[in-house]
């Protein structure tokens, strides 16, 4: 247990300890609240070991932060992709640890290998997506990822990033489009995808950072593309 933590349960078990009894004063019909003390009340503490992945990174971490369990902080699209990305030595590991499937499933999908081990990565991503939004969350993640990486075109559910069509109009650079999709943390994160090759925008590579992305960049769709490498992909939308 670390330090940090031995005091926290401390204080856990000092609280447990006393039951609060409400009670309303007669003259002054003001609620009133006494306390109970359990000496022999038993509390346990528990810890478990920090899940870290094959590379030594910590569990639930991306280049945008936390990967959170509710809708309104992490969409079930990108909840769905954290899976995806899973590296080879995790995806045993992780199926085990975040899904329902039998171990029989479980030993026959970490024995792929190549290009096969990616079959095991959809379906760790499918089943620890469904177990917290669902089965048609999940089922929408892996109809858009598809249509997104196999066919080249916009799915369904990507994440959508609304502006102004007035600061459109005006035109913003290519490294803060990316920060403002969320697609990079920082503006030298932005440049640097962008000289690295890994930024573009409707499917074509990003040559100038500073390139102002206006109204004349909205396609077909009525969005602008916005993508960082092959597998994260974001919607602007003009508004």
């Amino acid at each position: 247990m670390a330090r940090d933590q031995y005091p926290e349960f401390c204080k856990g078990k000092n609280i447990s300890l006393w039951t609060p009894l409400e009670a309303i004063k007669p003259e002054t019909k003001k609620l009133k609240v006494r306390y109970e003390y359990h000496p022999d009340s038993d509390l346990y503490g528990l810890t478990t070991p920090l899940i870290t992945t094959a590379s030594g990174a910590k569990m639930g971490k991306t280049a945008q932060g936390a990967v959170w369990l509710t809708e309104d902080m992490v969409s079930p699209y990108d909840y769905w992709q954290f899976w995806r990305n899973t590296e080879d030595k995790d995806v045993g590991r992780f199926l085990r640890l975040f899904t329902e499937l039998d171990i029989a499933e479980i030993e026959r999908l970490e024995k792929l290998e190549g290009a096969e081990i990616n079959q095991a990565k959809i379906i760790l991503a499918n089943e620890a997506t469904k177990i917290c939004h669902g089965e048609q969350a999940a089922k929408d993640s892996e109809e858009t990822a598809r249509k997104t990486f196999e066919q080249g075109g916009i799915g369904d559910f990507l994440p959508v990033v609304e502006i102004a069509k007035a600061e459109l109009e005006i035109g913003i650079p290519a490294f803060k489009m990316l920060m403002q999709a969320g697609l990079a943390d920082s503006g030298k994160a932005a440049k640097r995808l962008i000289q690295g090759g890994g930024a573009k925008i409707n499917d074509n590579k990003i040559e100038d950072e500073m390139i102002n992305i206006g109204l004349d960049f909205i396609n077909s769709d009525g969005v602008i593309k916005l993508s960082s490498g092959k597998k994260k992909h974001a919607l602007v939308k003009a508004v």
